[in-house]
């Protein structure tokens, strides 16, 4: 009867003649209906838009169609191919064009195809480059999406490598000496491969902190790292200002530029260093598997009113936001997951590391980086509150490090988001932040 819900929802808000043709066709004996329908609900199903994020962590493809679709995979060996049949759909045009998308430098996929595997089933095989863990899951309209079927194809067990990274025990490191003339490029100068890739040597490693060019040489025999992290991401734009500037975009320019700066100080992770989804419990067990010192999110707020201006700080809060923004603020941000698409049955597990543990001393110390870092900020922008913030983010819920979100303009307002295109702005707003955080680290 599946057929016959779709049928109704499609012509619910057709004219009366449209709906006196489908009450004649209901009318109709049973098997006249099965036998001419099925070919209609086929066709009913369209796809609206394929894309793919491909990223180091894991590559993500998602098919949006204006109907639920359902989708079966095998994972095969000797080459490694994903395997994947999606019933009730015809091949189209905008399927095809996964052809072109899939580019030669992804780090998974070698190559795809996409073709009429029967009458009514379309099939797609992945020739993968190395052993994935795929996540096959469909999502319900959400923002600006219809249905999407989802394919993610990770590299390994993220979830299970963060929290193994998790439980080691931290060790005292000398501090890296890292030189800035390859810092255009942060995914080279970006730690974060090191230890998800269980703490193989990288640029990082056998630094002492005798070497002269070491900002901070001699100051302490320890390495302290920061944690970085852009809001939103692939399929999660963020808040979208008048002129389309994308929150996702400029937060990640003004992380990269923070990290280029505060990576010759301290070592540097960034939670996503690319137009990609990361969900947000990620995020937080990236930072604890990095064990890392500070964590910092940044954002760029959206407001119904269009002249609500200035920038904010906000730490946690476990008792209610301090005021209405910061609760609108944390509601929206808290709900990445659900645009950005997150697999809820297989991430659940994660919360058990952020659970039932206290964020008293969590939290004094937010308030207390959270406050230097204002300080800065206001020397570049006006406030919207001359304190700082606290509300539910679920960004910031690590228990063991201190964590700010900064939301650095409020992208709803014209002359806001004209400073968020500033290369200057962002220049000047990413050294604020590090000013703040280095007064906190004592570096």
């Amino acid at each position: 009867m599946r057929f016959i819900k779709q049928l109704v929802e499609k012509y619910k808000n057709k004219t009366n003649s449209d709906r006196r043709q489908l009450l004649k066709f209901l009318l109709l004996p049973a098997s006249t209906i099965f036998s001419v329908s099925y070919s209609n609900l086929v066709s009913a199903n369209e796809v609206i838009a394929v894309r793919v994020w491909p990223s180091e962590d894991y590559t993500r493809i998602t098919v949006e169609t204006n109907n639920l679709l359902q989708a079966s995979h095998i994972l095969l060996q000797d080459p490694y191919r994903l395997v994947i049949d999606i019933p009730d759909l015809q091949l189209s045009p905008q399927l095809k064009e996964l052809l072109n998308k899939v580019l030669p430098d992804n780090p998974h996929i070698s190559k795809v195809r996409v073709g009429q595997f029967t009458e009514n089933s379309i099939r797609i095989v992945f020739d993968l480059k190395q052993a994935i863990k795929p996540q096959v899951f469909s999502l319900y309209p959400i923002s600006n999406y219809k249905y999407r079927l989802v394919f993610d194809l990770h590299s390994k067990d993220e979830e299970e490598d963060l929290i193994t990274q998790i439980l080691k025990p931290k060790a005292v490191e000398n501090i890296p000496s890292i030189s800035t003339r390859n810092n255009a490029n942060l995914r080279e100068n970006d730690p974060m491969k090191e230890w998800l890739n269980g703490g193989k040597s990288s640029q990082y490693s056998n630094r002492t902190s005798q070497d002269n060019n070491s900002p901070y040489a001699n100051l302490r025999n320890k390495r302290l790292t920061l944690a970085i992290d852009p809001g939103h991401g692939g399929e999660d734009p963020g808040a979208i200002g008048a002129n389309g500037v994308r929150e996702k975009d400029v937060v990640l320019v003004i992380a990269k530029i923070l990290a280029n700066i505060a990576s010759r100080y301290v070592r540097v992770i960034l939670t996503r260093d690319a137009d990609f989804f990361v969900p947000l419990n990620t995020r937080v067990l990236k930072a604890r598997a990095a064990k890392a010192d500070v964590f910092v999110s940044i954002h760029a707020d959206a407001f119904t009113n269009t002249s609500a201006r200035g920038s904010s700080v906000f730490a946690l809060s476990e008792k209610g936001a301090s005021s209405s923004l910061g609760r609108m603020l944390a509601n929206m941000e808290n709900n990445a997951d659900i645009i950005g698409g997150v697999n809820y049955f297989h991430s659940k597990d994660t919360q058990r590391l952020l659970l039932g543990l206290s964020q008293d001393a969590q939290i004094r110390d937010s308030l207390r980086l959270g406050n230097m870092i204002l300080n800065n900020i206001s020397l570049i922008n006006p406030l919207h509150k001359n304190k700082v913030e606290q509300a539910g983010f679920a960004v910031l819920k690590a228990p063991d490090i201190p964590s700010i979100l900064v939301e650095t303009a409020f992208i709803s307002n014209f002359e806001e988001e004209q400073k968020l295109l500033s290369s200057h702005f962002k220049e000047k707003m990413a050294q604020a932040i590090w000013d703040g955080i280095r007064k906190f680290l004592r570096v």
